[in-house]
């Protein structure tokens, strides 16, 4: 059954006991410093901010380490974690298009498999986890929101994954996780349209949860929510978690090269080429 092969991934996972009152700083490991761990030691909750300027574009080099920094969490034992940018302006512009410009095939499948992964890690992490979206969240960034359990966004910022727009047509389990926060009809009107939510309007539809007046709010809003399992056995918490996301990841753990061959090659056709070349050329233009 799910829950037995569940069980071994969270036999490390047990409640702690915080003492004392002040944040501390963690070490990912990383020598680039593109993400920062904060621990709140009266929480037990941890903050995983995303720090790579200028708009923090997911590189391969910045999902390794937001796996990296992932896991340590959960080896750390902390009670929850939560997403955010050190950048007040985006939260995530995305996945780095410039890899899938004229790509080398090998450097393009190690790079969508890094994705893969970084989605698996945050999407089925045993902890309870949020966004505080303190910038614009569009594409992968809109993916990695959806992939925590809880968002609190910022007022007049935007959202949604819009990949229609520069002629990418994204994988099953993206849309997957599209729909596991928005009804079926939002989504596929929103991913047809390549739509991109105002804060006000992601709140109406269900795509963010709440929306907070600065980036201490929107933490303070996700530890909050975080707060609510506190009566919960934590293991129990996790597998029953991976067992309600467990649908929306089950083509991808089936099956993961087929997803990686469909990327690359739609990745290489003329098709979507030209269109991405347009739309690295229109956003030249608007800088």
């Amino acid at each position: 059954m799910l829950r037995n092969r569940l069980i071994d991934g969270v036999r490390r996972i047990k409640p702690i006991l915080c003492g004392g009152q002040s944040l501390r700083s963690l070490s990912n490991g990383a020598t680039s410093k593109l993400t920062t761990i904060e621990v709140d030691d009266r929480s037990g909750i941890a903050t995983l901010s995303m720090n790579l300027p200028p708009v923090n574009t997911l590189t391969m080099e910045l999902m390794h380490d937001l796996i990296d920094s992932i896991n340590q969490i959960e080896s750390n034992k902390s009670r929850g974690l939560i997403l955010t940018s050190s950048n007040d302006k985006v939260f995530s512009a995305g996945l780095d298009l410039k890899e899938m410009l004229n790509p080398e095939v090998e450097r393009l499948r190690l790079f969508w498999t890094r994705f893969q992964d970084l989605w698996l890690a945050l999407h089925l992490c045993g902890l309870p986890t949020a966004a505080a979206i303190n910038g614009h969240s569009p594409a992968a960034g809109c993916v990695l929101a959806t992939a925590c359990e809880y968002r609190v966004m910022l007022p007049n910022l935007f959202i949604g994954i819009h990949a229609t727009r520069f002629s990418f047509v994204i994988s099953k389990w993206m849309m997957n996780s599209y729909q596991s926060v928005l009804p079926r009809r939002i989504v596929e009107r929103a991913l047809n349209q390549g739509k991109l939510f105002a804060t006000q309007e992601a709140l109406d539809v269900g795509l963010v949860d709440e929306i907070a007046c600065s980036k201490d709010e929107a933490l303070s809003k996700c530890a909050a929510f975080i707060a609510t399992f506190d009566k919960t056995n934590p293991v129990a918490r996790c597998l029953t978690k991976r067992m309600c996301r467990e649908p929306d990841v089950r083509e991808l753990l089936q099956d993961r090269a087929a997803d990686l061959k469909e990327c690359v090659d739609y990745v290489t056709t003329p098709l979507f080429q030209e269109g991405l070349c347009a739309h690295l050329e229109g956003l030249k233009k608007r800088k």
